[in-house]
C-alpha cells in the first residue's frame, strides 16, 4: 500500500517517526514535506501535495499532521475524492468508524494532542480497518461523491 505523508512544523517530529516506522513495516511512502523543521512554514504548502495525490488515486492513503489536524483536514477535503478525518484524541473508535462508515482515505493527526506511540497505534488500526459493506454506508459515500463531483468545476 502506498501512503502519502505531509506536515508542517507542528507535526514534523510525528511525521518523521511515523515514516521510519511505516518503512520498517514494509509500506511504500511518499513524503510531501516538510523535509526540514521550519517554525514559520505553512501547512497548505505540504498538505495540498498529499491531498492532490489522493485525489488522483483515491484508493491510496495519506496521513497528514498538524498542531490540531483541523486546518489540514479542511484543506484536504477540498480536493475531489478525498475523505479526510481528524484525530486529536486517544479514542480508537474515531479511526475505526472513519474507515468503516466513511471509507476515509486521509487521516489528519493533531500532533499536539497525541504522543508518537498513541499516533502509531491509531494509524495501525486505521490502516487495517475495513470499509463497511453496509448499504447505508455505501449509499452515503456515493451521495457525497455525487454532490462534490461538480463543486470544483
Amino acid at each position: 500500500m502506498k501512503i502519502h505523508l505531509a506536515t508542517d512544523h507542528a507535526g514534523y517530529s510525528h511525521k518523521n517517526a511515523v515514516a521510519d516506522w511505516l518503512t520498517q513495516e514494509g509500506y511504500t511512502l511518499v513524503d510531501h514535506g516538510a523535509t526540514v523543521y521550519d517554525p514559520a512554514d505553512d501547512f497548505p504548502d505540504f498538505i495540498a501535495r498529499a491531498a492532490m495525490a489522493i485525489s488522483r488515486n483515491p484508493e491510496q492513503r495519506a496521513i497528514i499532521f498538524g498542531g490540531s489536524g483541523q486546518g489540514e483536514a479542511m484543506l484536504a477535503n477540498r480536493f475531489p475524492a478525498v475523505r479526510a478525518t481528524v484525530l486529536y484524541s486517544n479514542n480508537p473508535e474515531i479511526v475505526q468508524l472513519s474507515r468503516e462508515h466513511n471509507d476515509a482515505n486521509v487521516l489528519s493527526i493533531g500532533a499536539r494532542f497525541l504522543s508518537i506511540d498513541e499516533t502509531k497505534q491509531h494509524i495501525w488500526q486505521w490502516l487495517h480497518a475495513d470499509r463497511s459493506d453496509a448499504q447505508r454506508h455505501n449509499r452515503r459515500i456515493q451521495k457525497v461523491a455525487a454532490i462534490t463531483k461538480n463543486i470544483h468545476t
